[in-house]
């Protein structure tokens, strides 16, 4: 897929997925700059840019977090550098302050970022809608649907930034970032965009009468978007119908007028710049109207902006979408729920659907991938914090651990917030502690987040002497989001080697007591939160054991582990089911026919720590070696 990428091969069409696409716009584009922090949906672009940089002449970094990657790309911007900032929904609610001082003090170089939305928070954990902060700050925003459109938009986006000296928003979510597509290739240029000396005068500084120039420049936008070719209509000159459809709405419109035979009486106007509204062009279309269907991801951000246009004009229109309960207030749009929102629209019968299938499919559970540390990291918690005389209170963080608030980690914590905040949580329980809280206080978190956002929280909670005990689960990766490198992994995204940073001497440096304990190594570890807990002060404990998939990667002799039938217990261990219900292993599964436990030679990864949970001692573990 390389060869996409770098190719220099106009009208050469090829099979893209949406951040494949995002990616050949942005070398299209000439890019100078690139930054971003991973986070699914969009986690890809920037693993792909890293590794063609140094071939298109080109930097591209993992940023510690996504303010260093934004604030990155605006200074990037003052030398008149192309910059491109790739962050998720969540991510961009990161960037809120030099968001907005950026949109006021305006860019030089083109500065386009790409935010990835997830509604139904399929990697996720909330679908807020990214429109919102486009329009609090005033930047343009666009939203293609189509991966062509995607590869486009891009180039499209660094020229209209440089037009108008202000950063753009392109808006993508999962369907699009994941979806796959026919491309045709533009051309490339010989060499990136040309970076220019910063000038004594050249000034990109946020004070308080910058505030007109960027009303200036939102202006200047409305106008440029009236005419833009990614707004378009099909249907009836007159359509008493209109649907207006941003991002994928746009498609399973599409999808669902055919399906209705609805082509010739309603009309689609499809938006592709989002914010500012194109008003005129709009308008033109409502005065034709009697109703109006809103299709968008998630919020009702365009339905409650035409209402407001409408009334502002005297129009008395009626307004269907998320916001009336046509739609679903919460997540993904689909071609069901499209589809009868639109006959329930039009005032025509759903067409009959074959039903595939009577049998419903099994759920399935969302668990921590076989042989993970974090497994019997939360297991090891649970069992000392069981044995308190009051249960402790454990905090949460963002990452693959997310999951031990549910049964994969046995429902191990009482609260996650967001991303870096379970620090501060954890904080101000434990200076509860001194007034009454009789309860032991522990937070977590990973290494990749720890460097993301953590170490704030940490001198904070150093600094006011919380009783507390962080728990920094060390897998040696960003695993959540596909093993990107971090400031601890020793690696770039460019993949040049990098002195990695030691989290147990930063840790030290801020005045932390630190040990550091194997997950693996049961009883000991277990004896040290034990002890841990009892201490006073803020405690850090370093779990650290490399993620389960990386290590099978590098077994040279595959490592057998099986179940001695003899010896287990079955239902009689003391707990139902233990090895598939309570540890909850993927590669540990239950013979219900012989009422005993058994281990899947496919899902298994042989990390062997089964066997030193087994109440029976019936797992045994055989060979492995290291390549």
């Amino acid at each position: 897929m390389e060869w996409t990428m770098t190719a220099n091969a106009p009208g050469q069409a090829c099979l893209m997925q949406g951040n494949e696409a995002i990616v050949r716009g942005a070398v299209e584009a000439g890019i100078n700059f690139a930054a971003s922090y991973p986070g699914s949906p969009s986690s890809q672009v920037l693993g792909m840019l890293g590794k063609i940089a140094g071939e298109r002449n080109f930097y591209a970094e993992w940023s510690t977090n996504e303010v260093c990657a934004l604030e990155a790309c605006v200074g990037a911007s003052l030398a008149g550098a192309r910059a491109l900032c790739i962050v998720k929904q969540n991510g961009l609610l990161c960037t809120a302050d030099s968001l907005h001082c950026g949109a006021q003090h305006g860019v030089k170089g083109g500065l386009v970022i790409v935010t990835s939305d997830d509604p139904s928070a399929h990697s996720s954990t909330n679908e807020f809608d990214s429109r919102w902060q486009a329009e609090s700050a005033s930047v343009a925003l666009l939203e293609p649907t189509t991966m062509q459109e995607t590869k486009d938009i891009v180039p499209y986006a660094f020229e209209l930034s440089e037009r108008t000296g202000q950063m753009v928003i392109v808006r993508l979510t999962t369907r699009v970032c994941h979806g796959r597509g026919v491309v045709k290739l533009g051309a490339l240029p010989e060499k990136p965009h040309p970076i220019q000396r910063v000038r004594e005068w050249d000034r990109l500084v946020c004070v308080s009468y910058l505030h007109t120039p960027m009303l200036e420049r939102l202006e200047a936008l409305r106008s440029e978007f009236e005419h833009c070719e990614y707004n378009h209509y099909d249907g009836p000159e007159r359509a008493k119908f209109l649907i207006v459809a941003g991002g994928t709405g746009r498609l399973y419109a599409q999808e669902a007028l055919h399906r209705l035979g609805l082509t010739s009486r309603v009309g689609l106007l499809s938006l592709g710049t989002l914010w500012p509204l194109p008003e005129e062009s709009i308008l033109r279309y409502l005065e034709r109207a009697e109703t109006v269907l809103t299709l968008e991801e998630v919020d009702p951000f365009l339905e409650n902006h035409l209402a407001a246009l409408a009334g502002r004009n005297g129009l008395h229109l009626t307004f269907m979408g998320r916001s009336e309960g046509t739609l679903p207030k919460i997540g993904e749009l689909d071609p069901d729920n499209v589809t009868a929102a639109i006959a329930a629209f039009a005032g025509v019968p759903l067409p009959e659907k074959k039903a595939a299938s009577t049998q419903e499919l099994p759920v399935r559970e969302m668990t921590f991938c076989a042989g993970c540390p974090h497994r019997a990291t939360f297991h090891i918690l649970k069992r000392v914090l069981r044995q308190e005389k009051n249960p402790g209170v454990v905090v949460g963080d963002i990452g693959c651990y997310i999951m031990s608030g549910q049964f994969a980690g046995q429902y191990a914590f009482q609260a996650v917030n967001c991303m870096g905040s379970g620090i501060n949580l954890a904080e101000a329980l434990g200076q509860l502690t001194r007034y009454g809280l009789d309860q032991k206080v522990v937070t977590v978190c990973g290494d990749s987040t720890f460097f993301h956002t953590i170490m704030p929280g940490v001198v904070n909670a150093v600094y006011h002497k919380a009783n507390m005990l962080l728990m920094v689960l060390d897998n040696s990766a960003t695993a959540m989001t596909g093993f990107q490198p971090h400031p601890g992994t020793g690696l770039t995204a460019m993949g040049a080697p990098a002195e990695p940073m030691n989290i147990q001497r930063i840790l030290e440096a801020m005045g932390c007591k630190v040990e550091v304990a194997d997950p693996f190594d049961v009883a000991e570890t277990e004896k040290t939160v034990r002890r841990l807990l009892q201490e006073d002060g803020m405690n850090v404990l370093i779990m650290r054991q490399p993620c389960a998939t990386l290590t099978a990667k590098k077994q040279k002799k595959p490592v057998r582990v099986w179940v001695d039938q003899d010896v287990c217990l079955g239902e009689g261990c003391g707990c139902d089911k233990y090895c598939s219900r309570v540890w909850g292993c993927p590669g540990n599964t239950w013979d219900f026919k012989n009422g005993k436990a058994q281990i899947d030679p496919v899902t298994c990864v042989g990390c062997g720590v089964c066997a030193k949970f087994c109440p029976s001692g019936a797992i045994h573990v055989e060979g492995g070696e290291e390549a």
